[in-house]
């Protein structure tokens, strides 16, 4: 019976390894608990809901020897003051994304979202393959900080207007909700940016706080009911070709954990990576179709004027940055290289396909 019993557990064993060969097998009396305070309000779709399965994958695959607790924006902190908490040790993770700390960390920004930068396949691979996390690790770690990429919504939406934009000159003191490099791109043309929270922006457009704002896309910005507060919808997404979500964890608990939960959180993050981009493209192409087809929402594109100025702009802000900052130059060599080194077959291969479905598919 023994005998029995030792070739089900290990049969058993072996299954698990194939599924998951990260699992941690250390001794559940070793169980660790952390918190993770976030820059989203609790279980908002997708970025909440996100954290929230980060944190699940990360207590599953350690067979429970380590426990995370989702707090949302302004349940232990406010929603931007999450990398500070973080770096503190006020919790040990966070989850957010890395332009909102670009008055903290300049070079933070091209972490997230670079305007007519890379897409989210190049982005991931540069991270992955190219150098990327190499370099967001070493920056971070100067603010007590171990970065991870934790999910992505993929190319987002230029944002809501309330007036339609014709040419540049209408663009002349618009009140911009827009972080990052894009919302200084968007300085430099005449419009004004303020970084908010998500939460508040429906509120700011209601009021007339803001007269345009951009969010994420679809999915999310139906679900801030931003189609009730503006009538047009930019789809031109010159901001934001990518929007990685960054998780964050303390630096000081992170060297704490043995190898096998470090490897337990790597994995997780992956996994939550490679989950919210699969997400958003399903539930952005369901929402799109709600907000044109139910609510009649008018979508736009802006015109060439507006897209050469930002391109223009764009270029100016980058350029300033590395002059200014060290750390800016060094992320952003390797993020230009890495993107002239991709770019050609992007050309050839996802984009000359994309075009040539379109002529034949309707």
């Amino acid at each position: 019976m023994q005998r029995r019993k030792f070739l089900k557990t290990a049969g058993l064993g072996a299954a698990g390894v194939v599924a998951a060969p990260f699992v941690s097998t250390a001794k559940a009396q070793e169980t660790i608990t952390w918190d993770m305070v976030t820059s989203w309000p609790t279980n908002f779709p997708a970025l909440g809901t996100g954290a929230n399965a980060f944190a699940q994958r990360i207590e599953q695959l350690s067979n429970g020897r380590m426990r995370v607790r989702v707090h949302g924006a302004g349940e232990l902190v406010p929603a931007m003051e999450v990398f500070d908490a973080v770096a503190a040790g006020t919790a040990e993770m966070g989850h957010s994304a890395a332009y909102y700390w670009r008055g903290k960390v300049a070079a933070s920004q091209f972490f997230t979202a670079v305007p007519f930068g890379m897409n989210t396949t190049e982005m991931n691979a540069w991270l992955y393959h190219g150098g990327g996390q190499e370099l967001w690790d070493e920056i971070y770690a100067k603010h007590n900080l171990k970065p991870f990429a934790v999910g992505n919504t993929g190319a987002q939406m230029a944002g809501w207007f309330k007036r339609e934009i014709n040419s540049l000159a209408d663009m002349q003191g618009i009140r911009l909700r827009l972080p990052g490099l894009a919302g200084e791109a968007m300085n430099g043309i005449g419009v004004t940016t303020v970084n908010m929270p998500g939460g508040e922006i429906f509120t700011s457009m209601q009021t007339g706080v803001l007269d345009a704002a951009d969010w994420v896309g679809p999915y999310n910005d139906m679900a801030f009911g931003l189609h009730q507060v503006a009538d047009y919808y930019y789809t031109s997404p010159w901001n934001e070709p990518t929007a990685v979500l960054e998780g964050t964890v303390n630096l000081d608990a992170w060297n704490a954990l043995p190898d096998d939960l470090k490897a337990v959180v790597r994995e997780a993050a992956k996994a939550s990576n490679l989950d919210m981009i699969s997400e958003f493209a399903y539930r952005n192409a369901q929402a799109l179709a709600t907000l044109v087809e139910e609510h009649g929402v008018q979508l736009r594109t802006f015109p060439q004027d507006v897209i050469e100025a930002l391109y223009e702009s764009s270029q100016r802000v980058i350029l300033q940055q590395v002059e200014n900052d060290p750390d800016s130059a060094k992320v952003y060599e390797s993020y230009s290289a890495f993107q002239a080194l991709v770019r050609p077959f992007s050309d050839v291969g996802e984009f000359e396909y994309l075009k040539t479905r379109d002529t034949v598919v309707t």
